[in-house]
């Protein structure tokens, strides 16, 4: 993925999502550092970076929005959350754990992994992929990584 690739974001078309999660399997594979999906995920507890919330009549998507002037960022009291070429990232050695930034994100884009340690879509970039799991993993096309125009 092309660090210049600042414009495209993961967007969700939440009248195509089936509810289906394979987007969260394909996005803890894809961060899990494992080459076999079964040996990734088969028994473990998923830590993806997107997950899927469920209503009444509408399933969707939640995952970081990349914001431009992102709150996450500005909040985080360790300083374990930065930008870089368009991509709000969590540095794992800086983060303490206090989820501030569960709290100030608009979205509910955070979540604590496996060790504790926030996790938050990166848009694949430390992964060799053209593009995010998630949207390669999509059946319906629901999760699309394009450019509309502008950031967040």
């Amino acid at each position: 993925m092309r660090a210049n690739d600042d414009m495209k974001r993961v967007y969700v078309n939440e009248e195509w999502c089936l509810g289906c999660h394979l987007c969260e399997y394909n996005c803890a594979f894809a961060n899990s550092g494992l080459k076999d999906m079964t040996y990734a995920l088969k028994g473990r507890p998923l830590f993806p970076r997107i997950h899927v919330e469920e209503g009444d009549r509408i399933t969707y998507a939640v995952s970081c929005r990349h914001c431009e002037d992102p709150i996450c960022v500005r909040s985080c009291i360790a300083g374990a959350i930065s930008k870089e070429d368009g991509v709000v990232r969590i540095d794992r050695n800086r983060c303490v754990g206090c989820r501030t930034c569960v709290l100030v994100c608009p979205f509910g884009a955070l979540l604590p992994g496996e060790d504790g340690v926030m996790t938050k879509c990166e848009l694949c970039t430390g992964n060799t992929v053209d593009m995010p799991a998630c949207v390669k993993g999509c059946p319906n096309r629901a999760i699309v990584y394009e450019d509309r125009g502008g950031s967040l």
